[in-house]
């Protein structure tokens, strides 16, 4: 369907992921990583590094491609089909990268960033903390300054490589006085500095990736470690958060598109009642509905893709990907799980694997509810702003604020009332 939104180079883009995940990427790695026999899946990162296809966006002279965010959407699909550890470990050099890039120093960019590319570091990244997932801005994490350095103290926990990393992008809050969105400043904390692994999770899915909860105990960090400026933290994060939900959008297709193309099959292949069971609607209906909102996810995936490569502020496209990707990917693998029946419930078909994974990404990089509160705020910022000046520097997501927002609303709508 969407081969013509596609430029040539996209489609030998997809096609060359395609062919790694199929001939590059061993299967027992898959089952090793899930039954936990793998702590993280460095021979995936290192091959993917080797065939030059992480960090696609990146510009050339730091082992990047040059190239835009469809072909990295395309890609990560791909992936995508592999379950969600491999497509965390492919994502996370896009998304680590992001801030570097954007805001390192070139120094930070071939020490890190460079090397990151290539497969020779693994990077992970600390935003949430035990007291508040989504309440990233407030942050216990600290870094006090002393001397010509910084001394960290705190925690963060669901870090995906908090064991396998070689070092971390790291949030620390520098201003005591300052409004939580000027208060924090990132770092690159290299395991050796000190880090401890507090607790190794067990995970329902997404096992192999090194989920843990790390430790910085009077970690000092020089300040030619700070990625951009001091105090200026909240820039990085929100330039991070595009890869972040990005890529946590574009995998959940391909997990979904995996499991709809095994049951389709099993369908056409399955007899009940003398006929294959993809005769009965009961069956077939289910995977017409998936793939439809399977393309209907791309659609919105590409969209913010393309709005991403302009540089534009792309908020609420990303969150409406996130949203939509996340959530049919989960349908299409649940339909398809209820396809197979009884058998698609055991490890015999990849499905409940596949089951297991797909219901994190509805829960990471911001839980759909906080992505919807975000796409909300941006309709309302947006339609508001036309409407009556008096009111247009609301902050819509502010504690209180819905009685205002209501009030403005329903003046502004007044307008198109019924006499």
């Amino acid at each position: 369907m969407f081969e013509v939104l596609l430029s040539e180079d996209e489609k030998q883009i997809r096609d060359e992921i395609r062919t790694f995940v199929r001939d590059n990427v061993d299967r027992t790695l898959l089952l090793k990583m899930d039954s936990k026999e793998k702590e993280y899946p460095y021979e995936f990162i290192r091959d993917a590094g080797k065939a030059n296809i992480l960090g696609l966006r990146f510009p050339k002279d730091y082992g990047g491609r040059g190239l835009g965010w469809v072909s990295e959407m395309l890609a990560i699909e791909e992936i995508g089909v592999l379950g969600i550890a491999l497509g965390c470990a492919y994502s996370l050099p896009s998304i680590i990268g992001e801030g570097i890039n954007k805001f390192g120093t070139e120094e930070q960019k071939k020490t890190y960033l460079a090397p990151t590319i290539k497969g020779e570091l693994i990077c992970g990244e600390g935003l949430t903390e035990p007291r508040g997932g989504s309440d990233f801005f407030g942050t216990n994490t600290t870094a006090i300054k002393n001397g010509d350095s910084y001394i960290i103290n705190g925690q963060k926990r669901f870090v995906a490589g908090g064991i396998g990393a070689d070092y971390f992008l790291i949030y620390a809050k520098t201003d005591f006085d300052a409004k939580p969105h000027k208060s924090l400043t990132a770092f690159v904390v290299e395991r050796d500095d000190g880090v401890e692994v507090e607790e190794e999770y067990e995970l329902m899915g997404c096992r192999g990736m090194g989920a843990a909860r790390i430790v910085m105990s009077n970690i000092e960090i020089p300040p030619f470690r700070i990625i951009g400026n001091l105090n200026e933290g909240a820039d990085v994060f929100n330039a991070m958060m595009v890869p972040e939900r990005l890529t946590s959008a574009a995998g959940p297709i391909g997990m979904g598109r995996a499991a709809i193309e095994i049951a389709a099959r099993y369908a056409d292949k399955r007899e009940a009642f003398g006929h294959s069971i993809r005769r009965y609607e009961g069956i077939s209906f289910k995977v017409a509905d998936c793939v439809t909102e399977l393309d209907a996810a791309r659609g919105l995936v590409y969209h913010a893709a393309k709005v991403a490569d302009t540089g534009a502020w792309c908020r609420k496209e990303v969150s409406q990907a996130k949203v939509y990707a996340t959530e049919a990917g989960f349908k299409a693998v649940h339909e398809a799980m209820q396809i197979l029946g009884g058998i698609g419930y055991t490890d015999v078909y990849p499905i409940e694997r596949l089951y297991r994974d797909a219901r994190l990404a509805t829960i990471w990089t911001g839980s759909n509810e906080v992505q919807r509160m975000i796409i909300q705020h941006e309709v309302f910022r947006s339609i508001l702003s036309q409407d009556r000046s008096d009111y247009r520097d609301v902050e819509l997501d502010t504690p209180g604020a819905h009685k205002t927002e209501e009030k403005v609303y329903r003046e502004s709508a007044d307008k198109y009332l019924p006499e």
